[in-house]
This record gives structure tokens, sequence and C-alpha cells, in this order.
């Protein structure tokens, strides 16, 4: 079903991102393509030697040099974010693009391609005005964003560590794929 399907994987600095390789072997299993675009915090959590390994793609980090070529990946049909900080969130809804990868969700948004974010933020930050505004900002951009019932539900102040088994990984995945079907099914009509 997802056969040829191109899936990016968008990883902020947070404690599941030394784990994101649940997510890239799950989704080929699947039939996806994977790409890992890393913020720049997150490249302390991740062995991009390792994911390029896994996913045969090299994990991008950052803007290209000028007078380097373009990267010519492939167009993604879908989008996850995860771990989304609380400062990705945030930023992402304000429309700030101060990195590479912030700049390719903003675009992406901006295109339609199917984007899902799932959070890691404690309770404290979750009952933040700024988190409760950007969250309702994205999803009425069509952003899916798995936070509260049915998705990540924020840990206690200081027991991140203890939710690093439960993240939502798989729930992401179908998501992602749930969305990228519609969307396909959309352009034939």
């Amino acid at each position: 079903m997802t056969a040829g399907r191109v899936l990016y994987v968008v990883v902020c600095g947070a404690g599941p991102a030394s784990q994101v390789a649940t997510l890239t072997t799950a989704a080929q299993a699947a039939g996806w393509q994977v790409h890992v675009i890393a913020t720049p915090a997150a490249l302390g959590f991740l062995d991009p030697a390792d994911l390029q390994t896994r996913t045969g793609n090299p994990v991008r980090s950052a803007y290209r040099p000028p007078g380097q070529p373009r990267h010519r990946d492939a167009k993604p049909d879908a989008i996850i974010t995860a771990p989304a900080t609380y400062n990705t969130i945030n930023k992402l809804a304000a429309g700030i693009a101060d990195n590479y990868a912030l700049t390719l969700l903003a675009e992406s948004i901006g295109q339609g391609i199917p984007v899902v974010v799932v959070p890691f933020i404690n309770q404290a930050l979750a009952a933040r005005r700024p988190l409760q505004a950007a969250v309702t900002q994205l999803r009425a951009e069509g952003v899916q964003v798995l936070l509260g019932p049915g998705g990540f539900q924020p840990h206690p102040v200081g027991a991140g560590s203890t939710q690093l088994r439960s993240f939502p990984w798989s729930q992401a995945l179908t998501e992602a794929t749930t969305l990228a079907t519609a969307a396909a099914a959309d352009s034939q009509q």
C-alpha cells in the first residue's frame, strides 16, 4: 500500500530522538523510503552514520553551503516530526524558520504535504498558553498534532526518561500513512 512512498522524519532534541530508528525501521518495513532531517539540537541524540546506513540516505541538518549543488531528495508524501519539542512546535506555528528542519516543515505545510507532529513535553509546558495556541494554529492549518487523549500524554516535570519506551512511534506512522493515502486519493480526483 505504501510502496514507493517517501517519508521525511524530522527529529528534535528530546529523549526519544535516540530511538528514532524504531520509526525508521517500521516505516521501511511498511514500504516507505525514509529520509531523516534533524534540528541542530537533535544531532547530539542521534548517530547520523547509523541512520544513513539504515535508510540509505544522509541525515540532513543544515542548509547547503553556497555553491554546492541542491540535494535531489524525493519530495515527501508525508512528514513525521517526532519527538517535537516545545520550542519547535511554537516556532513552527509562529512561522519562524530559523533552521533547515523548520524551513522544510514550513514549506511543506504551505504545499499541503501531510505533516504529523508528535510532541514530547512535560505537563508544565503543555499547560502554557503559547503551546496551546501553537497546537490550535497548527491544527487549523491541517497539521495532525498527536497531543492529548489518543496521542502523546505529557509527563510530569522531570519524568521524561520514564516515558521513552511508550513514545507513540507506531501511532505516528499509522497517522502519516492514513494522511498520505487520503492526499494521494484527493490528487487523483
